[in-house]
């Protein structure tokens, strides 16, 4: 963290400063209005500050992709929501580069915010470039010679090489937002140098990544424990030679699980005990939980969580650890009856007294489901930049911080 520029860094009196926050937020798909602004409400943490600075502020964010259920292509709501959680009006233009986008920027006064328009409307904003190919894009060309400062705080998107997450790198000083700052202090915490023992939980349905991540984790010494759940737990059972039950195998081949199984008996292999898998599971009959053992395994039922016994064995684990990352849920907690191994094991996790940080996928969901997104020391925004760093990805927007882009 101590490489990378923050807002501390800067004198921003004056200055035009381009942010590059997250505002895709949940929108219902019928009325387009915003369901959820948490993270408007986190980003205007930065904005103010810069405010409060004197910079003239300029917002350039995306919402959903162009044909799909929640992208908007205006972001004049967002800029009202981002007005409400700052107490004071924002202005909207609705262009990304244009003449009447320069104007409104030209004419800011220091202290006040300017929402511009969705960038994903500009086409070439999310094709795979480098740093120095995408700062020769219009949207980019366009915007440069009218900002001094590029603000990037949107680690939930720091894994895309986009224009507007890398472009301003190759001509503009960039720091990271207050939000990008704790993202990574947080997850320094618990991946560069971890207070031990270091604990990791992963569960959840795209698993995808779990091979990857335990690799990582236990190459390098990070964890010490891991205690799979969902179907990251399905996989490694397969992989230990438990027959499953054709619907369980067929769940695993259609999200692109089952060719994992070699990889991850090589890690059984090599780890053994730090990787634990489940001792029972519970099966969903037509809603209703049934508990069985794992060596009563197959079962033409689903397997939607895991049992009581792994339950204990989880929370049992849990007990002493200093650090503990937690990655998506342990069984199918959409439904009532499955939601009892994840809230146990994830209450564990909150009166541990363990420094804890959780991310990826619905881990804030099913946190704020239980009551227990206040409980851990840090939540994070981000899905699939959290399951990248995690597992040891290099992530375009922090590499550019970073100055290696």
């Amino acid at each position: 963290m101590s490489k990378i520029p923050t807002l501390d860094d800067f004198d921003f009196k004056g200055k035009t400063v381009l942010v590059r926050p997250d505002f895709n937020v949940p929108i219902d798909p019928a009325t387009k209005e915003i369901v959820d602004d948490t993270r408007i409400r986190a980003h205007a943490e930065t904005i103010r500050e810069l405010c409060e600075k004197g910079a003239k502020v300029v917002v350039v964010a995306h919402q959903g992709r162009p044909g799909e259920p929640d992208y908007v292509e205006s972001l004049k709501g967002h800029a009202e929501r981002l007005g409400e959680a700052l107490g004071k009006a924002v202005k909207y233009v609705d262009d990304l580069f244009g003449e009447e986008a320069k104007k409104a920027i030209r004419g800011l006064k220091p202290g006040e915010v300017l929402v511009l328009k969705n960038v994903r409307s500009f086409p070439e904003e999310t094709k795979r470039r480098s740093p120095q190919e995408h700062a020769e894009s219009e949207f980019v060309r366009e915007l440069a010679p009218l900002i001094d400062v590029f603000v990037l705080d949107a680690f939930s998107v720091a894994h895309r090489s986009h224009a507007s997450i890398v472009g301003f790198a190759p001509l503009k000083p960039v720091c990271a937002g207050r939000v990008m700052e704790r993202e990574l202090k947080a997850l320094s915490k618990v991946l560069e140098s971890p207070e031990k023992p270091m604990v990791c939980i992963l569960g959840g349905a795209k698993a995808e990544k779990a091979v990857g991540i335990i690799g990582y984790m236990l190459s390098r010494g990070v964890a010490d424990k891991i205690l799979t759940g969902g179907l990251v737990a399905q996989l490694f059972l397969m992989a230990k030679g438990v027959e499953l039950g054709d619907v369980n195998v067929e769940i695993l081949k259609r999200k692109g699980l089952y060719d994992l199984a070699p990889e991850a008996k090589k890690l059984l292999d090599e780890y053994g005990e730090m990787i634990k898998t489940p001792v029972d599971v519970a099966l969903d009959f037509d809603g209703k939980r049934v508990e069985v053992k794992v060596s009563e395994l197959p079962s033409e039922k689903p397997v939607s969580d895991i049992g009581s016994e792994t339950a204990d064995l989880y929370v049992n684990a849990l007990s002493g650890a200093n650090s503990i990352l937690v990655s998506g849920p342990l069984g199918v907690y959409e439904k009532e009856a499955f939601i009892e191994g994840t809230r146990r094991v994830f209450e564990a996790v909150a009166t541990s007294g363990a420094y804890t940080v959780a991310g990826g996928g619905d881990t804030a969901a099913v946190l704020k489901k239980l009551g227990l997104y206040d409980r851990f020391s840090y939540v994070s925004l981000a899905g699939g930049a959290f399951i990248e760093y995690i597992r040891g990805a290099k992530l375009p927007g922090v590499e550019v911080l970073l100055g290696r882009l």
